[in-house]
């Protein structure tokens, strides 16, 4: 019976891992069959996963009584709370995608860090640059120094060949063990989750990613990169077979523009605010069911606009490709080459008709001046600036591209410990409104008492008050 039972799971197993053309039920008719094994393919991927260790220096203040007084301070002027070096770290892994050095991480493995190195399978290190982060995406990607010959590498898989059902092998690190591997399939191709105020696009798999498989690779059975390894839902704290990684295409995206030397990623910038269709709006449109992306407003002089888009207009396709919903529509035009057109199919007025869209960046319409704000507010600590096309698409912002948003914020600075987050915009401090990154920077270097902020936060206006 236990005989039977292992060549009938051997049997299910050759079946998965034939090419869809082929599949069909067998019994294994060798030795060889019954011992299938994923061997070959783990000898051939992980060479080219790495292991990434991070680290920074960081100063430490005393906390808590008596050093955080008001009385303390203006006596002794901060003089007996001598900050204290303390070292962070972080474990990761990341994935060789140039022969000359290049790797791809999580941007979460590496943010902040000053000092990077690599471990390869072979048991060689090398000290790696940071060439280019992406919070968005959650993608860094690294150089090592000094590079001699050449490195083994993963190529990136076509996004348009994965399936849901297509089976995956996870490679990592976990807790620093050394390289792990486990297998699951693909559950979700473009499974949208919210990161803060942002909507990422991930793919979703049961293999066990676990801490430390953050940057690592996810593969097919040819040994292509599918994806990063990212995140994990969990209750537990385990591996619940809900894990998720960053799809080939927009990990191509960020590559691209670090080969290209840019210091931010270039997104496609379409400039209109869409609406999902419900039932009601689908049965009044004589539709047979909910799909598409309905356009509800358009940003004046923006590639929708100028090409010919209107309020109302319901797009069902790019270039050929079903548009489900408006998170199809805008990953379908994320990753299309700047430069070039995409062709929209449009239901306007009961009737399909085709239009070209230009595929272009948001424009940087007012100077970013990036400012950190140093001065004495609540708000100390906080990476600031204008906001505009070209950095809300950077950020992930919704809502009209004007004001003043918060980009980033120093571990354990005075704004992140009084509840501000990235993605905040901030409307008002005390009685002054604020509508630069300048005048934010003025206001905040006042000094005060008492505190008024007002900021939006995922589109909800909240005040804090704060006493210093």
């Amino acid at each position: 019976m236990r005989k039977s039972l292992v060549l009938v799971l051997a049997a299910a197993t050759a079946v998965l891992a034939a090419p869809a053309s082929a599949q069909q039920r067998v019994v294994p008719t060798s030795q060889a069959e019954v011992r299938l094994s994923y061997a070959p393919l783990v000898k051939q991927v992980t060479p080219a996963v790495v292991n990434v260790y991070a680290s920074r220096v960081v100063q430490q203040r005393p906390r808590g009584f008596p050093f955080e007084d008001p009385l303390f301070q203006e006596f002794f002027g901060g003089q007996m709370a001598v900050p204290r070096e303390r070292v962070q770290r972080s474990l990761g892994s990341g994935v060789l995608v140039g022969a000359e050095g290049l790797i791809v991480t999580n941007n979460h493995v590496v943010e902040g860090m000053t000092d990077v190195r690599v471990a390869l399978q072979d048991q060689r290190e090398f000290d790696v640059d940071i060439v280019l982060t992406d919070a968005q995406s959650d993608i860094a990607v690294l150089r090592v120094k000094d590079a001699k010959g050449s490195f083994p590498v993963l190529p990136l898989v076509e996004s348009d060949s994965i399936e849901v059902g297509d089976m995956v092998l996870a490679v990592g690190n976990p807790y620093g063990l050394g390289q792990t591997v486990t297998q699951g399939i693909l559950s979700a191709v473009r499974r949208v989750q919210k990161k803060g105020g942002e909507q990422a696009v991930y793919l979703q798999t049961d293999a066990a990613i676990n801490q430390g498989n953050s940057g690592g690779a996810l593969v097919d059975m040819k040994g292509q990169l599918v994806g990063i390894n990212t995140s994990i839902f969990s209750k537990s704290g385990g591996s619940d077979g809900i894990g998720f990684a960053v799809p080939a295409s927009i990990v191509r995206l960020v590559l691209d523009a670090a080969r290209a030397g840019d210091k931010v990623v270039r997104r496609p910038w379409l400039g209109a605010e869409l609406q999902p269709v419900t039932r009601e709006i689908a049965d009044s449109l004589g539709l047979d069911r909910p799909f598409g992306a309905l356009i509800a407003e358009l940003d004046e002089n923006s590639p929708a606009a100028n090409a010919g888009l209107k309020p109302g207009d319901l797009v069902t396709a790019v270039d050929g490709k079903m548009v489900e919903d408006p998170t199809a529509l805008t990953y379908q035009m994320t990753i299309k080459p700047l430069g070039g057109q995409a062709r929209l199919a449009v239901m306007r007025d009961g009737k399909e008709q085709a239009i070209s869209v230009k595929v272009e960046p948001a424009p940087e319409t007012t100077p970013r001046d990036e400012q950190v704000l140093d001065g004495k507010g609540p708000l100390n600590g906080a990476k600031v600036v204008n906001l505009s096309p070209a950095v809300a698409e950077e950020i992930g912002e919704d809502g009209p591209p004007n004001g003043v948003v918060i980009i980033d914020i120093a571990r354990g600075s005075i704004a992140a410990r009084t509840g501000f987050v990235r993605g905040d915009r901030v409307l008002q401090v005390n009685d002054t409104r604020i509508d630069s990154a300048k005048k934010l920077a003025a206001a905040n270097s006042e000094s005060q008492r008492l505190w008024k902020i007002t900021i939006e936060r995922n589109g909800q206006v909240l005040t804090q008050v704060f006493r210093f």
